[in-house]
C-alpha cells in the first residue's frame, strides 16, 4: 500500500458550503454529488466485474438452470401454474367437456405431471442455489478485502493524527515556556 500525504489548503467557508459529517471539511453540494457519483460508479464497476466473471466461469447449462430456477421461484410461475391447474381440473370435471376428458378424477395424470415437474425442478433449484452461494462467498471475500483496506487506511490516519497531536503538544509546551518568559 502506497502512503500518500496530502495537504489541503484551508478555504473560507462560503454560503454554499457545509461540513462533511463528523469532520470539519468544507463540502459544497457539487462536491457531495461528485462523491456520490464516484461511489456509485465504483460499486457498479465491481458488480459488473463480478457479473462478467460469473458469465465467463459458468457454462450455458448452468445459466439455463439459473434462469429456470429464477422463473420457478417467481410469482409469474405461481400464477401461470395455478391457472393451468384450475383449467386442467375444470376441463376434466365439467359435464360439457365429458367426451373430451383425458384425466378423470382423481387426476392421476395430473399427479404424474406434478411429480415430474417437482422431480426436475428441485435439483435445478438446488444447483442454482449452490452457484449463488459460491457467488455470495466470492462477493463476501471482496467485501472483506475492501473493509480490510479501509481499516488499514483508518489506522494509518489515526497514527498520523497521533503524530500531529504529539507535535501540537510539543508546540504548546514551547509556547507556554515562551509566554512564561515574556511575562
Amino acid at each position: 500500500m502506497v502512503k500518500r500525504n496530502y495537504y489541503v489548503k484551508p478555504q473560507e467557508l462560503d454560503e454554499e458550503s457545509s461540513t462533511f459529517e463528523g469532520f470539519d471539511i468544507p463540502m459544497t453540494e457539487t462536491d457531495v454529488r461528485r462523491i456520490d457519483r464516484l461511489v456509485n460508479e465504483y460499486e457498479s464497476r465491481i458488480i459488473q466485474q463480478i457479473d462478467e466473471d460469473y458469465r465467463q466461469q459458468t457454462k450455458w447449462s448452468h445459466r439455463l438452470a439459473d434462469k429456470i430456477a429464477a422463473f420457478g421461484g417467481s410469482w409469474t410461475f405461481i400464477v401461470i401454474f395455478a391457472i393451468v391447474l384450475a383449467l386442467w381440473i375444470t376441463w376434466n370435471t365439467l359435464r360439457l367437456t365429458a367426451p373430451l376428458h383425458f384425466d378423470e378424477p382423481p387426476f392421476i395424470l395430473l399427479n404424474l405431471c406434478l411429480s415430474f415437474i417437482a422431480a426436475f425442478q428441485a435439483p435445478i433449484i438446488m444447483m442454482s442455489q449452490n452457484r449463488q452461494t459460491a457467488r455470495d462467498k466470492h462477493e463476501s471475500v471482496i467485501d472483506f478485502a475492501i473493509n480490510y483496506k479501509a481499516e488499514q487506511e483508518i489506522d494509518d490516519m489515526q497514527s498520523h493524527l497521533h503524530r500531529i497531536e504529539g507535535k501540537l503538544l510539543e508546540l504548546e509546551k514551547v509556547l507556554t515556556k515562551i509566554s512564561s518568559r515574556l511575562e
